[in-house]
This record gives structure tokens, sequence and C-alpha cells, in this order.
């Protein structure tokens, strides 16, 4: 049974397909300096022979010695397994392939349906369902037995409702990393919904209900892939960590923040972590028919304004030339009609569209591909569409606006309160400061609820550890998915607040997002696809595996 699984891995073993030509590994080039000599330059000196000098040749008129071993060489190579050059992807030889049978793939899908059912409703950062975040508590404890039983794994409870799980690795020299989810909600009234908000319904492929994409999903599919490992006998390699925040929707300060710092004051150092964000994006771009995997490398940071004007109340019938109301919807209009500056032209997005460039048609393929040349009349094009707006700038939003007494009095007070999402290119400095030259008008008073930098960007070189497992981990999954971009994620997330733990924060929620489903998060008649969520396991499951086989890539050196 053993050899039958080995061979039944090996046949599925998915085989490196470079989307651009890369240096070739050592073996490879000796091969093609073999037998192909007459192809390199005059100037190209051509490796020691791999035979020695006078050697018979054994391989018959017209094929060398040399390139007869090379030839071995590069067979040897090839056949030993799949080895992406560059990114360090190397597989063990004793992975658990990620098959379910039928029973497993409905216990999966029930217990999603379970967790919905329960409204873990995060209302403001004063209140919110406690008793539901108690009960998604004592639920998970009974559909994870494995989890919670375990020898090498400890959980604990931080903030009175959040769970951090560690799971020990056998190999105390490789650096952990951390998976993370939310497991509250924001609310959700059954107005506008085709089922309701809180049922789990199953209904044509899908599951209905908050949370489904947010972020319930990436809950209970790690948990769901580490139940299912364990199950297997599998016996992690490399540490790792599980943050499961109950407050996220609220900024996470209960329970990630302090989650954060109770590692900080273990000296936990990551070498990367996974977070909620990115999708699988389908039809987001006009042209694209293909899927593409975008994996955030950065957040945007936060401001939340109050603007206020005071005045002296008076009665109706004799109005100022102006009032507290018409000062502020001035300013507010001012605020809208002047868009914070693009920023358009460095940084993972035009590192992404370079990368999508080839998947265009003509012209757009010509003109993605010589941004040096373009920039401006791209910068114009992604104006267009709020989506990708929101990914050239920081951007305003007017979400609260109060003011008035009663019909026949002049209010004294109005306030207006603005939502600003900031770009990576800038600060909240530099916004304040911006905001104040747009408004322009001292009657206009500015307060500062709440703020916060953008992340800094992660890297997504061949040397980054996480990008590297998550592409990697895409392409074995997904293997429909041959594009994978960095990006920025246009939310927030809690991983902000684990950025003194680690400089690896990658935002990536492993499931198909169609352009149509986005306004279902945070709106009305969010759902998964049954398949969505068991792929959503499924690349769990390989990615706690690819962590423990993961080696370092090699820098190339470059010989004189």
């Amino acid at each position: 049974m053993a050899e039958q699984q080995e061979i039944h891995r090996i046949s599925k073993q998915k085989v490196y397909k470079p989307d651009k030509p890369s240096p070739l590994p050592a073996a490879r080039y000796y091969c093609f300096t073999a037998c192909f000599p007459t192809l390199l330059p005059p100037t190209v000196q051509t490796p020691t022979p791999l035979a020695a000098p006078g050697q018979r040749d054994m391989a018959g008129p017209g094929i060398s010695t040399q390139a007869l071993a090379a030839a071995t060489l590069l067979f040897l190579a090839t056949a030993s397994g799949s080895t992406d050059p560059g990114s360090g992807k190397s597989w063990g030889s004793s992975r658990i392939p990620p098959q379910f049978d039928e029973e497993e793939r409905v216990a999966l899908k029930e217990a999603l349906k379970g967790a919905i059912q329960i409204p873990t409703v995060s209302f403001s950062h004063e209140e919110s369902n406690t008793t539901a975040l108690a009960e998604f508590g004592e639920y998970i404890r009974k559909v994870f037995p494995t989890v919670f039983h375990s020898s090498f794994i400890r959980h604990e409870v931080v903030g009175t409702y959040s769970h951090l799980f560690t799971v020990q690795g056998s190999d105390s020299s490789l650096q952990p990393y951390m998976l993370m989810a939310h497991f509250d909600v924001v609310p959700a009234s059954e107005e506008g919904w085709e089922v309701p908000p809180f049922s789990g319904l199953e209904r044509d492929g899908f599951i209905h209900g908050r949370g489904t994409l947010d972020n319930k999903n990436s809950v209970m599919a790690i948990l769901q892939a580490l139940e299912l490992l364990l199950i297997r006998n599998y016996s992690p390699k490399r540490s790792f960590f599980i943050a499961l925040g109950h407050d996220e929707e609220v900024s996470g300060t209960k329970g990630a923040l302090k989650m954060s710092a109770l590692l900080q004051a273990r000296g936990v150092k990551l070498a990367f972590l996974v977070d909620e964000g990115s999708f699988i994006l389908e039809d987001f771009i006009p042209n694209l028919k293909k899927p593409f995997a975008m994996i955030s490398v950065s957040e945007k940071g936060a401001l939340d304004l109050m603007l206020q004007v005071n005045m002296t109340p008076g009665h109706s019938s004799a109005p100022p030339k102006e009032t507290s109301i018409g000062i502020l919807s001035a300013a507010v209009s001012r605020l809208e009609q002047t868009p914070m500056p693009n920023m358009f032209g460095s940084g993972p997005l035009k590192k992404a569209l370079k990368l999508l460039a080839n998947e265009f048609s003509f012209p757009a393929n010509i003109v993605l591909s010589n941004l040096w040349l373009f920039r401006p009349i791209v910068s114009r094009l992604m104006e267009r569409n709020h989506i990708t707006n929101a990914l050239v700038r920081t951007t305003t939003a007017l979400t609260i606006f109060k003011a008035g007494i009663k019909v026949n009095v002049i209010p004294p007070l109005a306030q207006a309160t603005i939502n600003f999402r900031i770009h990576p290119s800038q600060t909240v400095h530099e916004v304040l400061e911006l905001v104040k030259s747009i408004v322009a008008d001292d009657r206009v008073q500015l307060h500062v609820l709440r703020s916060f930098d953008p992340l800094p960007v992660s890297p997504s070189d061949e040397q980054a550890m996480g990008y590297q497992l998550l592409q990697q981990t895409i392409q074995s999954v997904f293997p429909e998915v041959n594009i994978v971009v960095p990006g920025i994620c246009i939310a927030n997330t809690d991983s902000r607040h684990y950025a003194n733990l680690t400089n690896g924060i990658y935002l990536f929620n492993p499931v198909f997002l169609q352009s149509r489903d986005f306004s279902s998060i945070h709106g009305i008649n969010e759902k998964i696809s049954v398949q969505n969520y068991e792929n959503q396991v499924r690349f769990m499951f390989e990615l706690i595996q690819n962590a423990d086989t993961y080696k370092e890539p090699v820098p190339h050196q470059h010989e004189l």
C-alpha cells in the first residue's frame, strides 16, 4: 500500500514550467554546451569536459561522451523531482496527498455551515455578541478534537475570546510562521438577502451566510486542514502559530493586538505570516479573461477624521448668510471634488501590471510592457473604475453626517466623519496636511479619531520565503492559475498588529472571486461555493506541508 501511495504521489507531482527563461542549472548548462557548442558565442568558454581527455567514446558516431554524460546528468536532475530554480521548492518524499474521501468532504462543509450559524457580530468597539463569541470557542473544540488534543499543539485563549495555537515542530532551527484569520463578522439584517444571513444554508452548490468570505471560511479551512493532517499522522517539522481574532472588524485591539504582545514578550520572530486580503480574481480587469492570483504585500493605512463646525444657534426666520451645515457641506464637497494625488508609477501595482501584460491583446500588451512611456495613460485609466482607483490613491469616503435639532432652529453644531484609506506611498501626516489645504477654512475644526500608517511593502522576490511558498502552493492546487502577482490590500486586516514580529506579511485568501461577488463582502448575499471551500482546505493542507520542506534558495553566483 505504501508503494502504491508513493507511485500515485509521483504520478501526480507537478512539473515546474517556468513562465520566463531563467538561468540554466549546472546540469542543464553542461548538457547545452556539450551538445550544442556551436550555438555559444565565440567569447564564451565551454566548461571543463565531464569526460577525461582521451576517454573512449562509447556513445557512437556523432555523439561525444561529454554529451552523453551531460544528458545523463540532465535526466537524473529532472527525474529526481521537480525543482523550481531560484525558488527553493522541494517536495519531501513523505508528503501526504491532499485527497479527501466523501465522508470527509461532507464533514468539512457541514463544519463551515455550523460556524456560519453562530452570529459572532462585532457591532462597535464597545459592543459585540459575546455569547456567540464564547459559543464559537466551544464549537471549534467539538468540530476539531484532534487539534485540541494533540500533544505538540498548545492552545490559549487570549483577550477572553481570541484563540492562539502554537504547533511545535521537530526542527527548532527552522524559523516559525503564522496563519491568521478572524471569526467575528459585521452586522447583517435579513433585508435583501436571498436566505437568512446566519442560516449557513447550502443551495445550488453554494454555502450562504455572513462570514463565508470574510472570514470564517479561513478560520475553518486552517483548522480543518490541520485536523485532516493530524488524522493522517502528520508531524510538523517547522513550528507555526495559528492566530484567530475575535474583533478584527472593530480594529482587533482586544484580540490580535494582545496575541501579538504575548508572542513578542516570548521573543518570537516569524519568517512570515499569511492573513486574509486578496483573492484569485476573475473578471476584475476588462479584456483579461484568465484568472490571476494577487498576493497583497502591503495594506493601506487609515485615517478617521471628524470635521466640525460650531455656530451660535438662532431662529430660522432670520438666518445668517451661512449656517454650520452649509459651511461643513462646502468643506466636504471640496474634499470629494479634489481627490488625493494619483500615486501610480512604482511599487507592487506597477510590477503586477508588467506581469499581466502578456495576457492582454494588442495594443494593451505593448502599453503595459512599456510603463516608462505610457504611465500617464495607464494612470488615468486606473482612475475610471472605483476598485482600481482605490489601488492608485488614498481614497476619501464621507460616511457619517450629523447636524440639526429642529426644523426652525439654526443648528449650533454640524459634524461629518470621513474615512481615508491611505496609499502605501503616503503617511497619515501627509494626508492631514493635504486635507487642511483642501478645506482651507479655519471655521472647520479637524479631529483625528483613529489613524495608522500603511504597512511597509513586504518582499516578493525569489528570496521571499512566504511569497514563494504561496506562489508554489497556488500553482500546485490551482493549475489553471498560472499568473501570480503582488498587490495592495485596500482594506485593513489584523496583520498590522504583527508588523513587529516579521517583515513578511502576505494577504491572500485562496478563493476564486468574481467582480460581482466583491460587493457581498460587508454587503448582502455573501456566499462561497462548496468547491471553492474544499479547495481552500486543500490549499492550507498543502501550504503547511510545503513550509516543512522549503529550502532557502541559493543566491546566483557569477564567476569572472
